[in-house]
């Protein structure tokens, strides 16, 4: 689909908007397996499992989730990417039927942001002579190279972003003392879930203290209830 944006912008400039859904899906991705993962594995030492079971179950949940995310995301984008596909059909083959009103579609989309009716006309048909497909895709549909839908990327991207925060958990039990496993992951992952609630909060220009402290209290939440899950199978 990298079609629909040539000519756009010929600097080559790439700006922090193109990444910023990315990296807030990532922080995102890596905020759940932190919380997941850290949350089962202080569930299962609270039932006084062998340091061998804790790993296991840690490791499981990071392969598992991991998977889970890939699967989830490839699925919900590639329903985008399809949608996205047809839509782009109907708009080609529109423009094959009836290029004049097509014009006049997008001329009236540039009134709209403020030009007046000569200029929105001419934009409208120097657009579409240079590329009428990207112009109708980008101003009407609202597709762009920068907002394509990729199933595999994002797939690739949710399935790391989950590995990447589970895995502290992970080597956290690996170095952790027995007896000290469930306070070592809760305060690793409540120090990590901070650094991603501020980092995700200073990538969308918001204050970085309210959703810290918001995502700090759902991660002591989970870890309190899975705890006293474990300690009743325990006994």
């Amino acid at each position: 689909m990298g079609v629909i944006d040539k000519g756009i912008s010929g600097s080559g400039e790439v700006h922090a908007t193109a990444r910023l859904g990315w990296l807030r899906a990532s922080v995102l991705g890596a905020n759940d397996g932190i919380l997941s993962t850290s949350s089962l594995i202080i569930g299962v030492a609270s039932a006084h499992t062998s340091q061998a079971g804790i790993l296991l179950s840690g490791i499981s949940s990071l392969i598992a989730g991991a998977m889970s995310m890939a699967a989830g995301e490839y699925v919900s984008v590639s329903s985008q990417a399809d949608s996205e596909k047809a839509d782009l059909t109907r708009e080609k083959r529109e423009l094959g039927s009836s290029w004049d009103s097509e014009v006049s579609e997008l001329a009236g989309i540039y009134r709209q942001r403020g030009l007046d009716d000569l200029l929105a006309h001419r934009v409208a048909v120097a657009l579409m002579k240079h590329d009428a497909l990207g112009a109708h895709a980008r101003d009407e549909l609202g597709i762009s190279e920068a907002t394509a839908a990729r199933p595999i990327q994002a797939a690739l991207a949710s399935a790391c972003a989950f590995a990447l925060g589970a895995i502290l958990p992970v080597l956290t039990v690996v170095v952790s003392p027995l007896r000290l496993v469930s306070w070592s992951v809760s305060i690793v992952s409540l120090i990590c879930l901070a650094i991603l609630g501020t980092v995700g909060a200073l990538a969308g220009g918001t204050p970085p203290w309210r959703p810290a402290l918001r995502v700090i209290f759902w991660g002591v939440m989970a870890m309190v209830f899975t705890s006293v899950i474990g300690n009743v199978f325990n006994n």
